[in-house]
């Protein structure tokens, strides 16, 4: 995640704190000096870094049930607003989905039990609002979080983990797709429902509106497009007509080549057009700035990009975009030369067109089947 920087990894997942979270912190370390002076400026620091370490334990039981069932998760970043774990798939079986949206709470249900069975913590709901009152033992406030924190995710809206697990039911019954549109339209009301309580109250819930309404968006469109490219060629969707870029050749040369065409990424192959690498146009930029206008495109460029068959399926190109996070994916012949390229941007494109179509009529093998 752009603005994020890496502290380490626990269990071979990197943990990353983005830029805003050290500002949160910040701010609350000021606030909280100016309303009681020193004492309470730690105590605050100290409760809110607890608060983030509940939040990080909370991530890591969604990353350790997804991998039970073979989904990795490269990173997870801590913001403001809670934590965000990439996974690289959302398991579709609605059972595994189901398992692993649970138990990001249960892991606050375990930590909640614990401070009060073992450390007499009282979690009354009052103590919510005593965040700033040195009185309140940091137990009892982080019993309160916790709980709250269970409440808060299990609300059944996008993509929040009640939403997820809002969708694994429905999806028993009505399918992924459709299981995801309902999830995602709660999550969307939800979102309108928190930016209007927040005009009058919390201004913090306009920002967590604004993210859920994103978030929510965003997981349809995604579910939308892999519902699409299911038994469609990658051929449909390839770029065919592009330029290309040679390993040795230098940042000026690419430099024209990008004026002369609107393209976002340029392919970096050999006299036999194998592929080597894909160089982007804020790379290009970039490189012109950092080692200037001499140095080869080599130096720069985005190595490993993955490839496959132009016999593959559209889904499968669909799904390594995804979890590989690499700008394209190149299609090639059968003596690996490359023909074509499948980007986030094609595919996206691919999408408006076919929701742009008159129901009933079909054009190409991604339109609607006549009738639908």
């Amino acid at each position: 995640m752009p603005w994020s920087v890496n502290i380490g990894s626990i269990a071979g997942t990197a943990v990353r704190i983005h830029v805003t979270f050290v500002l949160f912190l910040v701010w609350i370390f000021a606030a909280s000096w100016a309303q009681g002076g020193a004492e309470a400026a730690w105590s605050g620091l100290v409760f809110m870094i607890a608060v983030f370490a509940c939040v990080l334990a909370h991530e890591f039981g969604h990353i350790f049930a997804a991998r039970a069932f073979g989904v990795t998760t490269p990173d997870v970043t801590l913001l403001p607003i809670g934590g965000v774990a990439r996974l690289e798939r959302i398991p579709e079986a609605p059972g595994e989905e189901f398992l692993v949206a649970v138990a990001g709470p249960a892991v606050n249900v375990v930590i909640a039990f614990l401070l009060i069975v073992v450390l007499g913590a009282d979690p009354a709901a009052r103590n919510l609002s005593a965040i700033e009152n040195t009185t309140v033992s940091l137990a009892d406030k982080l019993a309160a979080v916790n709980i709250f924190l269970v409440l808060f995710n299990m609300i059944p809206a996008f993509p929040m983990d009640g939403g997820r697990v809002l969708r694994a039911l429905l999806a028993i019954r009505l399918g992924h797709v459709r299981a995801t549109e309902i999830a995602a339209w709660i999550g969307q009301a939800t979102a309108f429902a928190f930016g209007f309580i927040g005009l009058f109250s919390n201004p913090m819930l306009i920002f967590i509106a604004i993210f859920v309404y994103m978030a929510a968006t965003s997981e349809a469109q995604l579910v939308a497009i892999r519902a699409m490219s299911r038994d469609v060629p990658v051929s449909a969707a390839m770029i065919t007509q592009f330029a290309t870029l040679t390993p040795d050749e230098p940042i000026e040369a690419a430099i024209e080549t990008l004026l002369s065409t609107s393209q976002q990424e340029f392919p970096v192959v050999d006299g036999q057009r194998r592929l080597f690498g894909v160089l982007s146009r804020a790379d290009m930029i970039r490189a012109l700035k950092e080692v200037g206008p001499q140095a080869p495109v080599s130096g720069v460029m985005t190595t490993d990009i993955p490839v496959m068959s132009h016999r593959g399926r559209l889904e499968t190109a669909f799904a390594i975009l995804q979890e590989k996070q690499k700008p394209a994916v190149g299609i090639v012949d059968a003596g690996g030369g490359l023909i074509g390229l499948v980007t986030s941007e094609t595919v996206g494109e691919m999408l408006m067109v076919r929701d742009a179509l008159p129901k009933g009529t079909r054009m190409g093998p991604w339109g609607r089947a006549a009738g639908a």
